[in-house]
């Protein structure tokens, strides 16, 4: 195996992220051109974390992407490590938003709300499967 291989796998995994990211931002952005939720409670609160969300995911997939191409800084590295934990934390916030949506939902919506509470869990699977497989590559479990 060459060097640079296991790379691929975080990669993978944080394009993984990164799509259900995607499905999460699309469909709840969506939400604000229906009439009957573009003022849903919790939307634009949980936007305000889903933004930063996924611009660290973006950066994660980068630093992954060039750690996979033969890129050595160990600044590579603490970026990816960084972007992720910041992942994880704005993903909390975009969880505990998603929920007061829920909430808030008249009944016909609740089912489309529990669709992006399925994908934001996928995007969360991934990500944690993205540094679990960093952490084991690097040998340490913090950086």
């Amino acid at each position: 195996m060459r060097q640079n291989e296991p790379w691929h796998s975080v990669v993978m995994e944080i394009n993984r992220s990164l799509y259900g990211e995607q499905m999460v931002c699309s469909m709840s952005t969506q939400l604000f051109h229906i009439p009957e939720t573009k003022d849903l409670k919790g939307n634009v609160e949980m936007h305000k974390h889903l933004v930063p969300a996924s611009y660290h995911r973006v950066t994660a997939a980068g630093s992954a992407q060039r750690l996979l191409t033969g890129e050595r800084a160990v600044s590579i590295l603490k970026t990816l490590n960084a972007c992720i934990q910041n992942a994880e934390q704005e993903d909390r916030n975009v969880r505990a938003g998603l929920q007061v949506m829920k909430d808030a939902a008249v009944a016909a919506y609740k089912p489309f709300i529990e669709t992006i509470i399925q994908w934001q869990d996928y995007t969360e699977k991934h990500l944690r499967y993205a540094k679990q497989m960093m952490m084991q590559m690097t040998g340490q479990s913090r950086l």
